[in-house]
């Protein structure tokens, strides 16, 4: 490989290492020079780092560097213990999931509590959830829906694969005299 198709490579590498999303061969090749065959730039990105700790992987569209498999459950415990959401935001994030779009009213419904903004950006802050619309009420509240990363974070292909609410109970829910 030349010197100018290094730069290539390393430009390329540099392009997918600094974004947070996916990146298209099209954004790619608008970085590359005219000359380069973006094809062939991602696939040498791709054989450089087979085997190594990240690979270059397909995803949403495009290519990202993610984790090699075979390392992910030796960091599970590290990586995902500084990422735990908390209780009421996972509750929160199961509403969100299992109800979409609902407003911040209608997700203190179903909980039957109230719901901190902390609570909400948290979600927000990690991409599993997103802005949907507004409702046509007073205030226009805004309505809240999973987003894509929520799907990669829990190994969905869309939101019909969740597993049925009543499997997730813990324990069968308790009869109520009708008083709260």
């Amino acid at each position: 490989m030349s010197e100018v198709e290094e730069d290539w490579l390393r430009l390329a590498e540099a392009m997918v290492f600094a974004s947070a999303t996916p990146v298209t061969k099209r954004a790619l090749g608008q970085l590359l020079p005219d000359e380069a065959d973006t094809d062939l730039v991602v696939e040498a990105l791709r054989a450089r780092y087979a085997g190594r700790g990240v690979e270059l992987v397909d995803a949403g569209g495009g290519f990202q560097f993610r984790t090699a498999p075979d390392m992910a459950p030796r960091l599970r415990r590290v990586i995902q213990l500084s990422r735990r959401l908390p209780r009421v935001a996972m509750e929160t994030l199961a509403i969100v999931a299992y109800h979409q779009p609902l407003s911040r009213s209608e997700i203190e419904h179903i909980r039957g509590t109230a719901l901190s903004q902390q609570t909400l950006e948290a979600l927000l802050e990690a991409g599993l959830i997103e802005p949907k619309g507004r409702r046509e009420t007073p205030g226009r509240p805004t309505t809240w829906g999973t987003t894509p990363a929520f799907l990669t974070q829990f190994g969905l292909k869309d939101l019909r694969e969740l597993p049925p609410p009543e499997d997730l109970l813990l324990e069968p829910p308790k009869a109520t005299d009708g008083e709260g």
